[in-house]
């Protein structure tokens, strides 16, 4: 008796995880000690205009009121092919995140005196998501310690790269 064969499906593969926007002043004016994932409530277009890349997170931040957290700054372009009812590009945009998480967030921030700083948009089977940074701030010598360390990392790679 011989086996069935497996049925064939036509289905489109999930779109591979990508990231959309990166904070990279975060990485120099903060150390980062510790990230958290969590959801963005957005709109249609909101969605649309991510997924062309149109998204920066220089300035932005993330503040807990009423005890939700919200990403305040990011700017999202709005979407080229959008009609009257596009998004506002700057507007505060709530996060989704789970409760208990959100407590022991507000406990670190506020004993410590730490700052809640979003480092990278990315994109997850198909859904937006935002990487948190719960950061400290850099001193002046410890951005100049920083650069002076990746300077002898990039040096140390060029010489690597000219002995083969």
């Amino acid at each position: 008796m011989m086996a069935k064969p497996a049925p064939t499906t036509t289905r489109e593969p999930r779109k591979a995880d990508r990231v959309v926007a990166t904070n990279r002043k975060a990485f120099h004016e903060y150390f980062v000690l510790e990230t958290i994932e969590a959801g963005i409530v957005l709109t249609g277009t909101e969605i649309k205009s991510i997924r062309e890349g149109k998204a920066t997170l220089t300035e932005a931040y993330a503040r807990i009121e009423h005890g939700e957290l919200w990403l305040i700054g990011m700017h999202i372009s709005p979407y080229t092919h959008g009609n009257r009812s596009n998004h506002d590009p700057d507007r505060p945009r709530k996060l989704l995140v789970r409760k208990r998480e959100i407590e022991k967030v507000r406990e670190q921030i506020e004993q410590k005196g730490l700052t809640l700083v979003p480092l990278r948009l990315q994109m997850k089977h198909g859904l937006a998501k935002i990487e948190l940074g719960i950061v400290k701030g850099k001193k002046l010598h410890d951005k100049r310690d920083a650069i002076a360390e990746r300077d002898t990392q990039r040096e140390l790679a060029r010489a690597l790269r000219g002995r083969e």
